[in-house]
């Protein structure tokens, strides 16, 4: 079939929802590595330091393997899992570090521990993990280690100060709203106090002047 033919025209429209499943199917496949919320990790000088990865894949793994690298070049840990039902196989590992993932749970947690942390551990740490059951599909996520003498307390006068200042006004806000009820609660017991008076006082000069509707009329004719 030529391309550009009547023929090839008229199967492109079916080929075209084909590419796009296998694409989509593509994607749901994909695997995925993650180091978490934060790319970005503090230790203190002499302390351990959990440096945390997890993967992800739709299709499962089989024959997998992880590898831990710092500032990209330095292999500090490798590890093999040949299943789901299976805990990691140590391929390869340097002294201060010590797996403590797992990926026999609800999560393929395949994070490490660096132990007794310098300052020279500062730096780069790279989590690759190989799928060969997704055609050795590679992915990796990059977490960053800084090492510290001590750690320093946040200095949080200024936002409890603007906290302060705002609940100060909202606080004067609702202030301001009760009295204001307050005052027209008031306002309106005085003009209903004034109705009330007018209507009283009308009364009281019909009556007197024996106008229409006063005591005046109510008295019966003298007799002849």
């Amino acid at each position: 079939m030529a391309p550009g033919s009547p023929a090839a025209r008229r199967a492109a429209p079916r080929l075209l929802p084909a590419l796009l499943g296998l694409h989509v199917l593509g994607i749901a496949f994909a695997l995925e590595v993650s180091v978490g919320k934060t790319n970005t990790v503090m230790s203190l000088n002499n302390s351990d330091v959990l440096l945390p990865c997890t993967f992800t894949t739709c299709i499962g793994f089989q024959d997998l393997v992880f590898t831990w690298y710092f500032n990209s070049t330095e292999m500090i840990y490798q590890g093999k899992i040949k299943s789901k039902a299976s805990e990691p196989i140590l391929v390869r590992s340097n002294p201060r570090v010590e797996f403590v993932g797992s990926t026999t749970g609800k999560d393929n947690n395949i994070s490490i521990v660096l132990k007794n942390v310098e300052f020279s551990d500062a730096g780069k740490y790279t989590c690759d993990v190989k799928n060969p059951k997704e055609k050795n599909a590679q992915h990796n996520a990059t977490i960053f280690l800084t090492v510290v003498q001590k750690m320093v307390e946040t200095d949080n006068t200024v936002t409890l100060i603007i906290v302060g200042i705002v609940g100060g006004l909202i606080g004067l806000l609702i202030l301001f709203m009760l009295i204001k009820r307050v005052i027209l609660f008031i306002i309106k017991k005085i003009q209903d106090g004034k109705k009330e008076c007018l209507v009283s006082s009308s009364g009281n000069d019909n009556t007197e002047n024996g106008l229409a509707g006063s005591k005046a009329e109510q008295k019966a004719p003298a007799k002849a």
